[in-house]
């Protein structure tokens, strides 16, 4: 997915590419954190309870994407593509920083 969307223009990493595989939530939220990153996942519940826990500790988060199941995991390039479509929505809308959690649509 991440190479593709980087076909489609988006600055994009894998977990898989850059050897974070399997780190926990934790981790991998503070490093988008520390990147300038924003975290897309699938794991809907963990990660709004970490963006819910940082906000209420006044902590600043990444901004999180959630990938809906209707979205499958063996069609890379239709997350990619919504994931463009996501962006390029958020530029007509004028947004720069993104924190928080939003959920991709198909």
């Amino acid at each position: 997915m991440a190479e593709i969307a980087r076909g489609l223009g988006l600055d994009a990493v894998s977990v898989h590419e850059i050897g974070r595989r399997g780190l926990p939530d934790l981790d991998q939220f503070q490093f988008a954190l520390r990147q300038g990153h924003i975290l897309i996942t699938r794991n809907r519940d963990d990660f709004r309870m970490l963006v819910e826990s940082f906000f209420q500790e006044g902590k600043s988060v990444p901004g999180v994407l959630v990938v809906p199941r209707s979205l499958p995991n063996n069609q890379p390039e239709r997350i990619a593509h919504a994931l463009k479509r996501w962006y390029d929505r958020r530029q007509e809308q004028g947004g720069t920083g993104f924190q928080g959690i939003d959920f991709l649509s198909r």
